[in-house]
């Protein structure tokens, strides 16, 4: 999946020369963590909800000594902004998100800002791209590392004319074997893990007792 099928579209936006203490309104009113900031259609900035709560006055001086009200938010904002594109895969943006230890990704294409992507909008994609979201039977299976495992496995479900809603593979803590993790449209997944473990792969989940 692209970013742009993940990312929001109806992006809430300032400017460098919005008051710090309208951004804050803002953000408390429409429940938003990140304040992109533009110029011109211009990225140039962004803000997030712990930028602006540093900006407010603290309660044990006056809030005469630091001014908010007619304070630019380009006073705070972060400039060096990590974006995404908008044809950018999804997992990428993730990546980013995970490695960089920030909560959201402005999406810019030729120079101007179309989107934001935010962690929130990542983790609903995956949910939604793991198949997790509707009612399935999840089963993990570990088979041996070589090619064409999955076919096999896969022939097992056709014989059984059971459908995938979705499939991730992962390597195994046991060497010369990858595991794979099936989401079944199923609530009765026990012919295929029999049929499975007959023809001599494991079953890790759901484990033997739970099978019935």
């Amino acid at each position: 999946m692209l970013v742009e099928q993940a990312m929001t579209s109806d992006v809430i936006c300032v400017s460098p020369d919005t008051p710090i203490s309208e951004a804050i309104a803002i953000t408390t009113a429409k429940r938003i963590r990140h304040l992109p900031v533009v110029k011109d259609g211009e990225l140039v900035g962004i803000l997030s909800d712990r930028d602006l709560r540093n900006a407010m006055p603290s309660c044990l001086v006056e809030a005469d000594s630091l001014p908010v009200e007619g304070t630019p938010v380009s006073s705070i904002m972060i400039t060096n902004v990590i974006t995404a594109h908008p044809l950018d895969f999804v997992e990428d943006a993730a990546s980013t998100l995970y490695h960089k230890r920030i909560g959201c990704l402005p999406v810019v294409s030729r120079g101007k800002l179309v989107g934001i992507i935010t962690e929130r909008d990542i983790l609903h994609t995956l949910v939604e791209m793991m198949g997790v979201s509707t009612p399935t039977s999840r089963i993990e299976i570990q088979v041996p590392d070589r090619p064409g495992m999955l076919a096999e496995v896969a022939d097992f479900l056709r014989a059984r004319k059971t459908n995938v809603a979705s499939v991730m593979v992962f390597p195994s803590p046991t060497e010369g074997q990858k595991t794979l993790i099936l989401w079944l449209k199923t609530m009765d997944p026990r012919r295929f893990i029999h049929d499975v473990e007959n023809a001599g792969y494991t079953v890790i989940q759901p484990p033997a007792w739970k099978q019935g």
